[in-house]
């Protein structure tokens, strides 16, 4: 029988001590059934983003597990970081891989965001393709707030818990638990400690401003750099590129005389969406990713 496989990409509020950062990811070393397929951390964002994949019952098991040692070990009353959050574990997408069906994803986000409220006294959203509202299917709006801000939101029967208390955990907030597609979380470092140009650019290139379709943006400050960035979630990589993404920041970023100094991937990247820019910048015609020697192999 074809193994389903499902990947998730948890994201934890803690950057920057790297004995917390160990004990969370081990929570995914050596589980029967998940693989561990990459972490990476930053100081200013004070965040962590894992990657993991696994068959639903072992994947959800070792997600819960991650969650009951985030919440042992960050206390978000002296937590600080440029990243928006609500919680110590901040977001929990999982996203289906293969032939795995989009309802099988939703299901296991279901059962762990359940547990999660049950287990640990959490408040959890739904969002994305789980949400149980229109007005919950926004990342952004359901973490509208932040964690200073969830005594109040609970208080409204808009946003009551889909599961857990109506009140926030006292050192771990709330947590928003969906499914979703993949996307890619891809961020342009500038050369200019200006916030205000950063954020300029970022209201120039997300949709919700009027920019690029498939775009979430927002500028933020990485002080321990002395530059930065726009920060961007590409939510349908397929129909809005990496390129077109570099190419407005860059374009932009020339009104304030400000140089683009790089970019960089936060987690993992569809192969598709890197020969989608390889095309592009090499110019090259009738390109395929079934050029691609690797992708031929996987088939």
């Amino acid at each position: 029988m074809e193994k389903r496989i499902i990947e998730c990409v948890p994201n934890f509020s803690e950057g920057r001590d790297p004995v917390r950062i160990d004990r969370i990811v081990e929570a995914f070393r050596a589980k029967e059934g998940v693989k561990l397929l990459d972490y990476s951390s930053d100081y200013d964002h004070n965040r962590m983003v894992i990657t993991v994949a696994g068959r639903p019952p072992a994947l959800g098991a070792a997600v819960l597990d991650a969650i009951g040692i985030a919440i042992e070990l960050i206390d978000l009353n002296t937590h600080s970081g440029v990243h928006p959050r609500m919680g110590a574990v901040d977001v929990v997408p999982f996203i289906p891989l293969g032939k795995c069906s989009m309802d099988e994803a939703i299901d296991l986000a279901r059962e762990v965001a359940f547990e999660a409220g049950q287990r640990f006294g959490l408040p959890v959203f739904l969002y994305e393709q789980s949400a149980s509202a229109p007005h919950r299917v926004n990342l952004a709006d359901v973490r509208r707030g932040g964690f200073e801000g969830l005594d109040e939101k609970l208080k409204l029967p808009l946003w009551a818990p889909d599961f857990g208390p109506s009140r926030k955990h006292p050192t771990a907030g709330a947590v928003a638990v969906g499914a979703r597609s993949p996307l890619v979380a891809y961020n342009v470092n500038l050369d200019t400690d200006r916030i205000d140009v950063a954020r300029a650019i970022a209201r120039r290139v997300r949709y919700s401003s009027g920019g690029l379709r498939f775009c979430k943006a927002m500028g933020v400050e990485l002080k321990t750099r002395g530059a930065t960035q726009v920060s961007m979630n590409m939510t349908d990589y397929s129909r809005t590129s990496l390129y077109q993404a570099f190419e407005l920041v860059k374009l932009e970023a020339r009104r304030y005389g400000v140089a683009v100094a790089g970019s960089e991937i936060i987690g993992l990247v569809p192969m598709e969406a890197i020969a989608d820019v390889a095309g592009y910048y090499l110019g090259l015609e009738d390109f395929s990713l079934r050029q691609v020697l690797e992708a031929r192999l996987w088939e």
